[in-house]
Protein backbone atom coordinates (compact mmCIF):
# COMPACT_ATOMS: atom_id res chain seq x y z
CA UNK A 1 0.00 0.00 0.00
CA UNK A 2 1.07 3.07 -0.84
CA UNK A 3 -0.34 5.58 1.43
CA UNK A 4 -3.56 6.00 3.96
CA UNK A 5 -5.62 6.64 1.09
CA UNK A 6 -5.39 2.53 -0.25
CA UNK A 7 -7.37 1.70 2.45
CA UNK A 8 -11.00 1.47 3.91
CA UNK A 9 -12.31 1.11 7.31
CA UNK A 10 -16.28 0.74 8.72
CA UNK A 11 -17.52 2.88 11.00
CA UNK A 12 -19.04 2.48 13.56
CA UNK A 13 -23.01 1.76 12.53
CA UNK A 14 -21.59 -0.30 9.65
CA UNK A 15 -20.91 1.71 6.84
CA UNK A 16 -17.48 1.59 4.66
CA UNK A 17 -15.50 4.31 5.03
CA UNK A 18 -12.85 4.45 1.81
CA UNK A 19 -10.02 6.92 3.22
CA UNK A 20 -9.57 7.96 0.08
CA UNK A 21 -12.78 10.48 0.98
CA UNK A 22 -10.16 12.40 3.17
CA UNK A 23 -7.32 12.79 0.10
CA UNK A 24 -6.05 16.18 1.01
CA UNK A 25 -6.47 16.42 4.13
CA UNK A 26 -4.31 15.33 7.40
CA UNK A 27 -5.49 13.02 9.63
CA UNK A 28 -4.84 12.25 12.72
CA UNK A 29 -5.66 8.39 13.38
CA UNK A 30 -5.72 7.19 17.48
CA UNK A 31 -6.51 3.41 18.84
CA UNK A 32 -8.97 4.17 21.80
CA UNK A 33 -10.05 2.54 24.87
CA UNK A 34 -13.36 4.04 26.73
CA UNK A 35 -11.97 2.44 30.43
CA UNK A 36 -8.30 3.67 30.33
CA UNK A 37 -6.44 6.36 31.82
CA UNK A 38 -5.69 8.04 28.86
CA UNK A 39 -9.67 7.81 28.31
CA UNK A 40 -9.92 11.75 29.32
CA UNK A 41 -7.72 12.19 26.10
CA UNK A 42 -11.08 11.94 24.46
CA UNK A 43 -11.99 15.65 25.53
CA UNK A 44 -8.39 16.67 23.62
CA UNK A 45 -8.57 14.92 20.78
CA UNK A 46 -12.35 16.56 20.32
CA UNK A 47 -11.12 19.53 20.83
CA UNK A 48 -8.30 19.47 18.19
CA UNK A 49 -11.19 18.00 16.07
CA UNK A 50 -13.68 21.60 16.55
CA UNK A 51 -10.45 23.98 16.00
CA UNK A 52 -8.98 21.92 13.34
CA UNK A 53 -11.68 20.40 11.39
CA UNK A 54 -13.03 23.21 9.95
CA UNK A 55 -9.55 23.68 8.35
CA UNK A 56 -9.58 19.86 6.91
CA UNK A 57 -7.89 17.99 9.94
CA UNK A 58 -9.96 14.74 10.47
CA UNK A 59 -9.64 13.10 13.73
CA UNK A 60 -10.39 9.21 13.25
CA UNK A 61 -11.12 7.09 16.60
CA UNK A 62 -10.80 2.98 16.30
CA UNK A 63 -11.80 1.71 19.78
CA UNK A 64 -9.39 -1.52 20.61
CA UNK A 65 -9.89 -3.76 23.17
CA UNK A 66 -6.14 -5.40 23.57
CA UNK A 67 -4.51 -3.49 26.11
CA UNK A 68 -6.19 -4.82 29.74
CA UNK A 69 -9.72 -5.39 28.16
CA UNK A 70 -10.14 -1.28 28.71
CA UNK A 71 -12.65 -1.32 25.84
CA UNK A 72 -15.12 -4.70 26.18
CA UNK A 73 -18.23 -2.87 25.21
CA UNK A 74 -20.43 -3.15 21.59
CA UNK A 75 -19.63 -0.77 19.12
CA UNK A 76 -22.65 1.16 19.80
CA UNK A 77 -22.12 1.06 24.05
CA UNK A 78 -18.43 2.77 22.61
CA UNK A 79 -20.36 5.28 20.49
CA UNK A 80 -22.51 6.07 23.18
CA UNK A 81 -19.90 6.38 25.77
CA UNK A 82 -17.87 8.72 24.02
CA UNK A 83 -20.52 11.05 23.31
CA UNK A 84 -21.82 11.12 26.45
CA UNK A 85 -19.07 11.76 28.26
CA UNK A 86 -16.36 13.70 26.10
CA UNK A 87 -19.29 14.98 23.45
CA UNK A 88 -17.31 12.99 20.63
CA UNK A 89 -17.94 14.17 17.34
CA UNK A 90 -15.72 13.35 15.32
CA UNK A 91 -15.71 9.96 13.05
CA UNK A 92 -15.42 6.65 15.33
CA UNK A 93 -14.71 3.26 13.60
CA UNK A 94 -15.67 -0.08 15.01
CA UNK A 95 -13.78 -1.58 16.98
CA UNK A 96 -10.18 -3.17 15.60
CA UNK A 97 -6.90 -5.09 16.55
CA UNK A 98 -3.85 -3.31 16.17
CA UNK A 99 -1.54 -5.24 16.80
CA UNK A 100 -0.76 -9.26 16.06
CA UNK A 101 -2.31 -11.79 13.35
CA UNK A 102 -5.30 -10.20 13.21
CA UNK A 103 -4.36 -6.40 13.18
CA UNK A 104 -6.24 -3.85 10.49
CA UNK A 105 -4.63 -4.08 7.70
CA UNK A 106 -4.15 0.25 8.01
CA UNK A 107 -2.33 -0.47 11.54
CA UNK A 108 -0.61 -2.64 10.02
CA UNK A 109 0.48 -0.50 7.58
CA UNK A 110 0.94 2.88 10.47
CA UNK A 111 2.75 0.63 12.48
CA UNK A 112 5.18 -0.26 9.26
CA UNK A 113 5.50 3.60 8.37
CA UNK A 114 5.97 4.93 11.26
CA UNK A 115 7.79 2.22 14.06
CA UNK A 116 7.90 3.31 17.42
CA UNK A 117 10.66 3.75 20.38
CA UNK A 118 13.47 1.60 19.36
CA UNK A 119 12.08 0.99 16.16
CA UNK A 120 9.19 -1.61 17.78
CA UNK A 121 6.29 -1.87 15.36
CA UNK A 122 3.84 -2.86 17.71
CA UNK A 123 1.39 -0.68 19.66
CA UNK A 124 2.38 -0.47 23.19
CA UNK A 125 -0.94 1.04 24.53
CA UNK A 126 -3.59 2.67 24.55
CA UNK A 127 -4.12 6.26 22.30
CA UNK A 128 -1.34 6.23 19.74
CA UNK A 129 -1.57 8.52 17.76
CA UNK A 130 -0.46 8.73 13.82
CA UNK A 131 -0.52 12.01 11.90
CA UNK A 132 -1.07 11.71 8.34
CA UNK A 133 -0.40 14.54 5.99
CA UNK A 134 -2.04 15.68 3.05
CA UNK A 135 -0.35 13.30 0.80
CA UNK A 136 -1.77 10.10 2.77
CA UNK A 137 1.98 9.57 4.40
CA UNK A 138 2.44 9.16 8.17
CA UNK A 139 4.14 12.31 9.35
CA UNK A 140 4.68 10.98 12.90
CA UNK A 141 3.77 8.93 15.58
CA UNK A 142 2.73 9.82 19.18
CA UNK A 143 2.94 8.14 22.37
CA UNK A 144 -0.35 7.84 24.56
CA UNK A 145 0.91 9.79 27.02
CA UNK A 146 1.18 12.62 24.77
CA UNK A 147 -1.68 14.83 25.16
CA UNK A 148 -3.61 15.94 22.17
CA UNK A 149 -2.74 19.59 22.63
CA UNK A 150 0.85 18.69 22.54
CA UNK A 151 0.26 17.77 18.93
CA UNK A 152 -0.98 21.23 17.75
CA UNK A 153 2.30 22.50 16.44
CA UNK A 154 2.42 19.57 13.98
CA UNK A 155 -0.97 19.91 13.13
CA UNK A 156 -0.55 23.35 11.78
CA UNK A 157 2.52 22.02 9.92
CA UNK A 158 0.36 19.35 8.15
CA UNK A 159 -2.65 22.00 7.83
CA UNK A 160 -0.08 24.39 6.29
CA UNK A 161 1.51 22.12 3.71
Amino acid sequence: MASVYDFEAQQIGGSAVPLAQFRGKPLLIVNTASACGFTPQFAGLEELHKAYGPRGLVVLGFPCNQFGSQDPGSNEEIVQFCQANYGVSFPMMQKVEVNGEHAHPLYRWLTAEAPGLLGSKGIKWNFTKFLVGKDGRVLRRYAPMDAPAKLAKDIEAALAS
